[in-house]
């Protein structure tokens, strides 16, 4: 087993692809194939499930690669601190966020947070559930993570406000010319619905039973965006994340009634590290959402410069 053979499985995983990931690589899809294959004989299974047209991890490649994450991670910092000392200014942050969050809220943050420190390193890496990103944070392998709340998490918490769901149509569908639609009168077709390891899937699920059915499916897809995109093409309604949709995405977007959201949280294992509260208050002031949790713990981000004082951690 080695680093590289992580670093090949973490490209396969972010890229859903064997091609894509031997290119962003700069290897032979063979050689890529033949280091996860070693990997796995060496763990002892099957990481990764090939599909025709996807790759995903196993259950044992769920729980292995959050470890395989926390390595890598340990590893780059080892390196950073065996520099010299007049070489360690640059300040490395490790985000890991949801899909839909990555795409449409982190972006302006990470600029803000590079115009502030620009000779920092952010890595971010995208997952489709908040126990994925909970299991990478307990294993040591990012710094802070923004997601929908999980569960079981005693760690630090700071909530950042609602994400909202719209319904995306495509443009000649009979409702595309109203404001707002009633989920109940989308119950007799079929739906755009996510896999169940994307995290919306539940919170589509509840939306459909409070509105009094079971979306029944056109299609699963595991992408947030592309969800966006079959539900333009006209194969059925689809909820999704408004800050996912761009202006130009060829359907139309009607607020759902009653209303869906989620609330979304930053959260960490302590609140004590400057530049994570840092980049946390940054997210909450030029993200898409605004946060809404008073300052829990202050002195935690006093000494920084720039960095407000009216907001921070809670617990949950």
């Amino acid at each position: 087993m080695s680093f590289r053979q992580m670093e090949y499985l973490l490209a396969v995983v972010e890229e859903g692809s064997f091609t894509r990931a031997a290119q962003r690589l700069s290897v032979s899809q063979p050689a890529l194939s033949h280091q996860i294959r070693a990997l796995e004989r060496y763990v002892g299974y099957p990481l990764l499930e090939r599909l025709p047209d996807a790759v995903r991890l196993t259950p044992m490649g769920r729980a292995y690669l959050p470890h395989a994450i926390a390595a890598l991670h340990s590893a780059d910092e080892a390196a950073h601190v065996a520099r010299p000392r007049g070489e360690m200014t640059r300040i490395g942050l490790r985000i890991a966020a949801l899909y839909s969050i990555a795409l449409g809220i982190i972006p302006p943050a990470i600029l803000k947070w590079r115009r502030r420190y620009p000779d920092s390193h952010v890595e971010l890496l995208e997952f489709g559930n908040s126990a994925d990103l909970a299991n990478l944070m307990s294993a040591g392998g990012i710094d802070v993570a923004v997601s929908a709340a999980p569960l079981h998490w005693d760690g630090p918490v700071r909530t950042l406000g609602r994400e909202e769901l719209v319904v995306v149509l495509a443009k000649d569908d009979p409702a595309a010319g109203h404001r707002q639609v009633r989920l109940a009168e989308l119950a007799s077709r079929p739906w755009v619905l996510y896999t169940p390891d994307n995290g919306l899937a539940g919170v589509v699920a509840q939306a459909c039973s409070t509105a009094g059915f079971i979306a029944r499916p056109a299609v699963h897809t595991h992408h947030t965006s592309t969800a966006v995109q079959l539900a333009a093409a006209g194969l059925g309604p689809a909820l999704v994340p408004r800050n996912m949709i761009e202006a130009d995405f060829g359907g139309v977007q009607l607020e759902p009634d009653p209303p869906v959201h989620r609330e979304l949280v930053a959260f960490t294992t302590t609140a004590e590290v400057p530049h994570i509260s840092a980049f946390i208050d940054i997210l909450a002031e030029h993200g898409a959402i605004r946060s809404r949790r008073p300052l829990a713990s202050p002195e935690a981000v006093e000494d920084l410069p720039g960095v407000g004082d009216d907001e921070g951690f809670g617990v949950a």
